[in-house]
């Protein structure tokens, strides 16, 4: 793995970040509430607009974006963010033809609810192969709440375009998908379409999951690997020094994961359902924290830094997302 260069420089706490087609990125700003155009090849942005009701503060504001499956005809762009008494799901239509500023339309709420809290607010989302919209949740610091199926905290949720339970969701009338869960941070698809998720730990262990429906993951029982009955253990799983994990993507046959307290991006080279050998690290301590990574349709990954974010040491330039070629 090796860095090819530098896509933009000078980004504002930056969470989700989603690929246009052509090429282009749509770059969410945690603390401002604004989406940010960035063009892949000069690195110029331009702001198309600020979120209506995005409330920041510790971990909440404005976290990922997803685009819909349709957007080429219908120029949806998901939005997952903080208010002052929720996380939400909206959608907005974006206007390219609109001026600077003005091209995101007003946004409509296709799920409400989502437990809030200054930290464990989730936030990943991310249209899978059966284009349905997973999210990934926390459980705001409420620990019971990852165990109840019931509430939508600390859970991965999966839901219809428009925010209803999808068919064959685990839990008739639900759109939770699997639970006990503390804080999923990163979302993917691997090539036979399996689903991981990575999820902060607390003090021991942090996890990289692989999802399926109706499964308990462990949370608050237990972290980590536990070998214990009606829990599903961790694929891989590292100390909270050395990932505290946020965004995952495939590529060339490992899950990459961005790091923001390890300071590192993991790769997870994958054999089926497991691990085909033991995590590698890469830009250990480089660039500092590391929050969201993304597949270019090239190939090539596509990773934010997360100094700006309160908790990081900005240098000049930062935040930044860089290109990186793997193999």
């Amino acid at each position: 793995m090796t860095v090819s260069g530098t896509v933009a420089t000078g980004l504002d706490t930056p969470w989700g970040m989603v690929l246009l087609p052509g090429g282009d990125l749509l770059v969410a700003s945690r603390d401002s509430g604004r989406i940010t155009r960035v063009t892949a090849a000069t690195g110029r942005k331009t702001v198309l607009g600020a979120v209506p009701g995005v409330t920041a503060g510790g971990e909440a504001g404005l976290l990922g974006l997803a685009l819909s499956p349709g957007f080429a005809t219908d120029h949806m762009v998901y939005a997952y963010f903080s208010t002052e008494s929720d996380n939400r799901i909206v959608r907005m239509r974006y206007d390219a033809a609109k001026p600077a500023g003005e091209q995101l339309g007003a946004p409509d709420a296709i799920l409400r609810g989502i437990p809030h809290g200054p930290i464990h607010n989730g936030g990943r989302i991310a249209f899978g192969p059966d284009g349905m919209l997973y999210a990934g949740t926390g459980e705001s610091g409420a620990r019971g709440l990852a165990q109840n199926t019931k509430s939508l905290g600390g859970k991965i949720l999966r839901m219809t375009p428009d925010g209803g339970p999808a068919k064959g969701n685990p839990f008739p009338g639900s759109v939770v998908y699997s639970y006990g869960h503390r804080n999923v941070q990163g979302l993917a698809w691997d090539a036979q379409g399996r689903l991981w998720a990575s999820e902060f730990g607390q003090d021991t262990w942090d996890e990289l999951n692989l999802i399926q429906p109706g499964r308990n993951y462990g949370w608050p029982v237990v972290e980590g690997r536990s070998n214990r009955a009606g829990y599903t253990d961790p694929v891989a799983q590292w100390h909270t020094d050395d990932a505290s994990p946020s965004g995952i993507a495939y590529a060339a046959g490992s899950l990459w994961m961005a790091s923001l307290k390890g300071a590192r991006l993991w790769r997870i080279p994958l054999d089926g359902t497991r691990a085909a050998a033991e995590p590698q690290a890469f830009l250990t301590n480089a660039y500092g924290r590391l929050r969201t990574v993304i597949a270019d349709q090239d190939g090539t990954l596509l990773l934010t830094t997360s100094n700006t974010d309160g908790r990081g040491h900005p240098q000049a330039g930062d935040d930044r997302i860089l290109r990186l070629k793997v193999s």
